[in-house]
């Protein structure tokens, strides 16, 4: 009895670690970033309080408030300092956008960043709610935005999301360096009800990347299966944001480096089993690799 009971501690406590190992590595979402909240809403955009000063980057109050970065972000040529918050999984930098059904990102003339583009809705109690802020990454000063738990239009919650973008302050390199990254740790829903969606799938479904809004060559970035029903559902095995990663050894996360105005993307390679192909300008036919180190 006493042998049993010993076999079966040491059972336990084995399907203990292995389950805290996973749980080490599950996680692409990085902790904090959280010190303000946009709150309850639907296709907003974060708005200060009355009376706010800020207006860096054409921001106006009670517009939406431009928000500061806490460093000078160099994005294909175009310096800024801040940047608007939107509900519907992105930020901009020319101004704020409520739109909610996502449009592709290889040629609009919007000055983004999207991680996840499409109808977030947080009105439920039950939805995590927007929160950003400021940090650090290996001792870099960083931006992020976090969207935790947060459900689709309208006011549902059966299924949610978690993803994240962290701007990281790469100064330390050259003025206005830095890295972009993109952290997903569930996405279960594409789309919301008034973009074609049915509870949370089909339509016109989610897309993901970047455009600094001119569509000229190698200014913009959008993953493939952008727009594509199931496209980036973590049951997509071949093109689902949680299953690879780019310049990182964490699943779910990718890492872009942008260098004197320019972002650099990975070479020309044979994809792997386990490779996630990109488009883009220039960027047709490129794989993701898991090795790459940030620098």
């Amino acid at each position: 009895m006493i042998m049993l009971r010993v076999l079966l501690s040491v059972v336990c406590i084995a399907i203990s670690l292995t389950a805290l190992s996973v749980d080490a590595q599950a996680g692409a979402v990085r902790p904090g970033f959280n010190s303000t909240s946009d709150g309850r809403n639907d296709d907003g955009t974060f708005t200060a309080p009355a009376g706010c000063t800020n207006s860096g980057n054409g921001g106006t109050c009670g517009a939406g408030t431009a928000v500061s970065l806490g460093f000078t972000a160099n994005f294909f040529g175009l310096p800024f300092t801040t940047a608007f918050i939107n509900t519907n999984g992105n930020i901009t930098f020319d101004q704020a956008l409520s739109t909610f059904t996502p449009f592709g990102l290889t040629n609009t003339a919007r000055q983004i960043i999207a991680p996840f583009f499409a109808d977030v809705d947080t009105r439920n109690v039950a939805s995590g709610v927007v929160t950003f802020g400021n940090g650090s990454v290996d001792g870099h000063t960083a931006f992020g935005v976090n969207w935790i738990n947060v459900g689709y239009f309208n006011q549902h919650v059966d299924k949610t999301n978690s993803f994240q973008l962290i701007l990281i302050d790469r100064s330390d390199i050259g003025q206005g360096d830095f890295d972009i990254e993109f952290n997903y740790d569930r996405v279960a829903w594409e789309t919301g009800d008034a973009s074609g969606g049915h509870n949370g799938l089909g339509g016109s479904s989610a897309t993901a990347g970047f455009s600094n809004g001119t569509g000229a060559a190698g200014t913009f970035f959008q993953f493939l299966g952008s727009g594509v029903p199931g496209g980036l559902l973590d049951d997509n095995a071949a093109t689902g944001l949680i299953n690879h990663s780019l310049n990182s050894d964490v699943l779910g996360r990718y890492d872009f480096f942008a260098r004197n105005g320019e972002i650099e993307v990975p070479p020309i390679l044979t994809p792997e089993p386990s490779g996630f192909l990109l488009i883009g300008s220039a960027l047709t036919g490129l794989a993701l690799t898991r090795r790459r180190r940030r620098r």
